[in-house]
């Protein structure tokens, strides 16, 4: 697996996960399995199944996590105020509305919090820019047109 670039917030964030779900809902989910079992007819307990499923799903996002972290290459934000890179705060401007987004790896995108990957295509177009550059990001609307205002 090739090295994955994470923010030190990104790398502790999952490492919580990886903790909550072996330590909490792993045993959670044996204990409902066993409780199951022992209920008789395994071909017809729907309770069973369920929980078989839920842990095998469990335990693939267990061994997913533990290979991110084990892979995962801290990139720290160079403090460089005059470009951007992964760790990095940048407001733009796209229709004379600004909006600030942190450029951070692949795993720790979450749009809602207004983080982007350093791989999206607005996050690969913003990384290297400095203020004031204008670019066009394809989108599905059509191209949009971004002004970088502010980096920090």
């Amino acid at each position: 697996m090739k090295q994955i670039q994470l923010t030190l917030k990104g790398l502790e964030a999952l490492k919580k996960e990886l903790l909550e779900l072996v330590e909490v809902r792993r045993p959670f989910l044996v204990d409902r399995l066993s409780n199951a079992r022992s209920q008789g007819d395994l071909t017809e307990n729907s309770d069973y199944q369920n929980a078989k499923e839920e842990l095998g799903f469990l335990e693939g996002r267990i061994d997913e996590l533990n290979n991110v972290i084990k892979n995962a290459k801290i990139v720290k934000d160079s403090g460089n105020k005059n470009d951007i890179g992964i760790g990095t705060k940048v407001t733009v401007r796209v229709n004379g509305v600004k909006n600030t987004f942190e450029i951070v790896g692949e795993w720790e995108a979450d749009i809602k919090s207004k983080k982007i990957s350093h791989t999206s295509p607005l996050g690969s177009s913003l990384v290297g820019k400095k203020v004031g550059e204008k670019f066009e990001v394809e989108a599905p609307v059509g191209k949009i047109l971004y002004e970088i205002v502010a980096i920090g």
